[in-house]
């Protein structure tokens, strides 16, 4: 059938050479920072980052045996996702868990495909995941970001361009490993208890300390994966 074929094409690895310029890592590598930094382009984009986020503890969660429910992404950039399942237990802490290092491990990921000629596949697999998270949403912003994200990626995947697609995820592995980074920060300052280390605190009666010296040990091998596939491509 013409029109699976045309699906498989566009899943099947890059054919030709993308290794990615010096001229075009400097140039994704000066946008990305520059989304983080710029606090105006920051408020807004950082929803990318609480997306991966909430996806991070429903993914984790179903792969566990919990039932994803729903979730919800705020206006004030913040989000929360709920799994049904036993209160307690393994299940509810390795859910729990997954949330802040879920950017950071995405983020690793698409710049370690990029090079490697999957980012194609890489981009088919994000737009299911994001068209099944989209049966789950819970609230008007959270319809319309998830509206946005599927077209934008569907896009990006059906005009396949191979060198397009490497840069977009180089540089947006850059933000979500940085955006990791930040939450981390904002989470690591808060005695709250029904923040994420909070509630594996009460789970766990592990200190929240530990927690978060966790989540930073998986961000710090993510930006040590990325910043080692972006200085060997400018070599």
């Amino acid at each position: 059938m013409d029109w699976l074929d045309e699906v498989v094409s566009r899943l099947e690895p890059a054919t030709s050479d993308v290794t990615l310029t010096a001229t075009a890592v400097w140039t994704v590598l000066a946008g990305s920072l520059l989304v983080v930094a710029v606090e105006p382009l920051w408020r807004i984009l950082r929803i990318a980052v609480t997306l991966v986020h909430e996806l991070g503890h429903a993914v984790v969660g179903m792969a566990v045996g919990r039932r994803f429910t729903g979730f919800v992404l705020r206006g004030d950039m913040s989000g929360h996702a709920v799994t049904v399942g036993r209160p307690r237990g393994l299940g509810r802490i390795v859910s729990t868990w997954a949330g802040y290092p879920a950017p950071a491990v995405i983020g690793a990921a698409m710049a370690w495909v990029a090079g490697r000629g999957w980012s194609a596949a890489f981009v088919g697999g994000v737009i299911v995941v994001l068209l099944v998270a989209l049966l789950r949403v819970r609230s008007a912003l959270t319809l319309l970001v998830m509206v946005a994200a599927i077209t934008a990626t569907a896009a990006l995947w059906w005009w396949r361009d191979d060198t397009l697609q490497a840069q977009l995820l180089v540089g947006t592995g850059i933000v979500l490993v940085i955006g990791a980074w930040r939450h981390l920060a904002a989470v690591a300052t808060t005695r709250d208890r029904s923040s994420d280390p909070g509630v594996l605190a009460s789970l766990t009666h592990v200190p929240r300390v530990v927690w978060n010296l966790s989540f930073a040990a998986v961000c710090a091998a993510a930006t040590w994966l990325v910043a080692a596939e972006v200085v060997g491509a400018l070599r």
